[in-house]
């Protein structure tokens, strides 16, 4: 993968430490669908993408990858724009600088989450990698992934207070070119995380 700077980049915190434990994030995690309130701060926006696919200090990816293939690319849309993390920067690379969040929620059969919270992660994946290894059993592992990081995610979001909805019915060509994937990336899973409604 290609790890060299294309477009601007913008360097992220060293992701905080979260005091709550696991069994707490446990009980704490239910699906929020109304988000909404200030945007995320950036030590929180820090976190939420390391504990989704960034890199220990193993040398591994905190969610686990079959043969270590790492076909999961993530974006991050907020009002100020579209990002890619780069996990082995621990940065973001801007795609645009445009709020796509509105034609986003347009796309995503009107669910108010994507609108409203003030940060939508979107999990796509690049096949290709893990078919590369494992054939036909590539997708499956790949949608095996998804669900590891979309947890990691949604348990970080409750450690730090915060609230999260799984999206998985949106129109998938559409929200490519919103967010302006490469052609090799597809979106599989939107996440709104933001602050609970009242």
């Amino acid at each position: 993968m290609d790890t060299t700077p294309s477009r601007s980049t913008v360097d992220l915190p060293a992701p905080p430490h979260c005091d709550m434990s696991l069994d707490e994030a446990f009980e704490t995690r239910r699906t929020m669908r109304e988000l909404s309130g200030p945007r995320l701060a950036e030590a929180d926006i820090s976190l939420l993408l390391w504990s989704a696919q960034g890199i220990t200090l193993a040398g591994n990816r905190t969610a686990p990858s079959a043969g270590a293939t790492y076909p999961i690319e993530l974006y991050l849309l907020t009002a100020r724009g579209v990002y890619r993390y780069r996990p082995i920067h621990h940065d973001l690379e801007v795609v645009s600088d445009e709020n796509k969040r509105l034609p986003l929620f347009g796309n995503a059969v009107g669910q108010e989450s994507v609108r409203d919270a003030p940060a939508v992660f979107v999990v796509t994946a690049v096949f290709e990698r893990t078919a590369a290894k494992y054939g036909d059993r590539a997708k499956r592992y790949v949608h095996i992934e998804v669900g590891h990081v979309a947890q990691n995610l949604l348990l970080q979001a409750a450690a730090l207070g915060l609230g999260g909805v799984p999206v998985g019915s949106f129109d998938d060509a559409a929200v490519s070119e919103i967010i302006g994937l490469p052609e090799d990336h597809e979106p599989l899973y939107l996440l709104p995380i933001g602050h609970p409604a009242g």
